[in-house]
Order: C-alpha cells, then sequence, then structure tokens
C-alpha cells in the first residue's frame, strides 16, 4: 500500500505580510486540531516583492499570538512560476489576488486558484487588507480566515473521505 499524497495548499496576498501568513497560520492549526499534520503541504506567498525576507506584519503576528498560534517565524517569499505546478490548491484573499495570480499562472492551472472565502465558503467574500486598518480590523480578518479554514479542512476531509470531519486522527 502507498501512502496518500499530501494535498499542497498555497495562500496568496499581496505583499504575504498580513493576510496570507495568517492564512497559513491558520490552515495549520486547523489542521493540527483535527490530527492531520502529516496530510497538507502548507504555504504562503506574495504578490509582490516589497518584503521578500521579512517577517509577517506584526499587527499578524500579534492577532495570530492572541488565539495561540506562532507566524514569527515566517518570512515572505514572493510567488514563482513553480509554485503553480507544485500546489494542487492557490488561494487568492481578494479579486485584484485573483486577477493577478490568473495572469501569472499558466492556463493548466486556473482551475487550481480560487478566491479562499468562495471555496472555502460557497461566498463570493473577499479577506479585506487591514495593512491600513486597526487592531479591530487584523481581528476581523482573523475571524473570516479562521471561519474559511475550519471549513476548508472539513471540505477536503469530505473530498478525500478522511476522517478529519469527525475529528477523529
Amino acid at each position: 500500500m502507498t501512502a496518500k499524497a499530501r494535498t499542497a495548499i498555497l495562500f496568496v496576498c499581496l505583499g504575504n505580510i498580513c493576510r496570507s501568513p495568517l492564512a497559513e497560520g491558520v490552515f495549520r492549526t486547523v489542521v493540527s486540531e483535527r490530527g492531520l499534520d502529516g496530510a497538507f503541504e502548507i504555504d504562503s506567498a506574495a504578490l509582490g516583492g516589497w518584503h521578500v525576507g521579512e517577517p509577517p506584519d506584526s499587527r499578524s503576528v500579534a492577532v495570530a499570538r492572541r488565539f495561540g498560534i506562532d507566524i514569527s517565524d515566517q518570512r515572505v517569499r514572493l510567488i514563482m512560476a513553480g509554485d503553480f505546478a507544485r500546489f494542487d490548491l492557490i488561494f487568492g484573499m481578494d479579486r485584484a489576488n485573483m486577477c493577478r495570480l490568473r495572469q501569472l499562472a499558466p492556463e493548466a492551472a486556473h482551475d487550481r486558484i480560487h478566491m479562499l472565502m468562495a471555496f472555502a465558503l460557497g461566498r463570493e467574500e473577499e479577506v479585506p487588507d487591514p495593512y491600513y486598518g486597526d487592531e479591530a480590523d487584523f481581528l476581523a480578518v482573523y475571524g473570516r480566515i479562521r471561519e474559511a479554514c475550519e471549513a476548508l479542512v472539513e471540505r477536503l476531509a469530505a473530498r478525500d473521505g478522511s476522517a478529519a470531519s469527525s475529528g477523529q486522527a
């Protein structure tokens, strides 16, 4: 019997300092809570290179820490051409991210690119960029991302037939 392949998930936003590193950390946490640590390869990336090599925005780090998630070791990286072949699912946080991802991706990868809230929850909502906001904006973004990541794990568990939806490891 061969081992089941891991599902590779990539979260993408403009600078990879607010939303996508938070989504990466939250998704890792939800996966771990469900006992599915080995089932996924999880990463995040930027569409713009302004912050490459830097940690996430301190406000994203703080809101994650508030909920017991440590994203402080993450570092910004720019999306690469190879990511479109490497990842099974690529999630943009808003419509502008989606447009840019589709411009960058080869046609064959377009079916793997989705807006996070639409794919996970069936709602055509964006995860708004909290960069110019305050703590309340970062908390609201965390809430949306948490809801989406929980639904995403459930959806992938149902699709893959794993025991994740019942909480079994």
